[in-house]
C-alpha cells in the first residue's frame, strides 16, 4: 500500500464522519428550534466525533463495504455507513410545530448531505485534477472534496429510501400522521425493528444497483456536469 492509497483511505473516512456526523446534528439541530433540548442536553450537537460513533453503523458497515470487494480481488469499494442517531423528542416537536415541524426534522439531515454535495462539487469542478507532480496536500485535498460529494450524494439517497428507522420512512410516517392516513404511519412504526435487516438486504443484494447506484449516478453526472 503506497501513500495515495493511504490518502485515498484518510480521505474517504473523514469525508464520511463530515457526512455522517453532520447529517445527526442537523436532526438535532432543528429539533432544537422547535423546542426540544433533548440532543443539546445529551451533548449530541457536539462535532466531537466520539459523541456519535455507532459499532455497526460507523465502523462495522463502512469497513465491509470498503474493503470487502478488495479482498474478493476487485478495487475498493464506496463508503457507507451511519453515526449514532441523535435523541429527540419528537412530541416536543410537534406541539411546537406540528407534523409539518416533524418533517422538517426528518429531512434535515439530507438535505444537509445534499447542500454539502452541492458545494463540494463545484469544488470539484474548480479544482485541477491532480499530478504526480502535486504535493501530497493538494492530492489529499482533491481526493477529500471528491469522496465528499460522493459520500454525501450516496448518504442523501439512502436516506431518501423509506426503510424504517430512517429518514425517508419517517417522513412520510408524519406526513400520513398529517393527513390522517393512520394505516401508513402505523406500518412503520410496528416495522422500525426490521430497519436494519432491510439496509443489510439493500446493501449486499442487487437491489443496491437499482435503488442506490444508478440514482447516485445520475446526481452525480448531474452536479459534474
Amino acid at each position: 500500500m503506497d501513500s495515495i492509497d493511504l490518502l485515498k483511505i484518510l480521505a474517504a473516512v473523514l469525508a464520511l464522519a463530515v457526512a455522517i456526523i453532520g447529517h445527526e446534528i442537523m436532526h438535532g439541530w432543528v429539533a432544537h428550534k422547535y423546542g426540544d433540548d433533548t440532543a443539546k442536553n445529551a451533548g449530541r450537537l457536539s462535532i466531537n466525533p466520539l459523541t456519535h460513533i455507532d459499532l455497526v453503523g460507523t465502523i462495522i458497515v463502512p469497513a465491509t463495504m470498503y474493503f470487502l470487494p478488495i479482498l474478493l480481488g476487485g478495487d475498493s469499494g464506496f463508503l457507507f455507513g451511519w453515526a449514532k442517531p441523535v435523541p429527540i423528542n419528537m412530541a416536543t416537536v410537534i406541539r411546537r410545530g406540528g407534523y409539518s415541524a416533524a418533517m422538517q426534522v426528518d429531512l434535515a439531515g439530507i438535505v444537509y448531505n445534499f447542500t454539502l454535495a452541492i458545494f463540494a462539487s463545484i469544488a470539484v469542478v474548480a479544482m485541477a485534477q491532480p499530478t504526480t507532480a502535486d504535493g501530497l496536500v493538494y492530492i489529499f485535498s482533491y481526493i477529500f472534496v471528491f469522496q465528499l460529494l460522493i459520500i454525501n450524494v450516496v448518504l442523501g439517497v439512502f436516506n431518501l429510501l423509506p426503510i424504517p428507522q430512517f429518514d425517508g420512512a419517517h417522513f412520510l410516517m408524519h406526513l400520513a400522521l398529517k393527513y390522517k392516513v393512520n394505516s401508513i404511519a402505523e406500518f412503520f412504526y410496528k416495522n422500525e425493528r426490521y430497519g436494519i435487516i432491510v439496509v443489510l438486504v439493500v446493501l449486499m443484494t442487487p437491489l443496491k444497483d437499482y435503488l442506490l447506484l444508478m440514482p447516485v449516478q445520475t446526481i452525480l453526472n448531474l452536479l459534474l456536469s
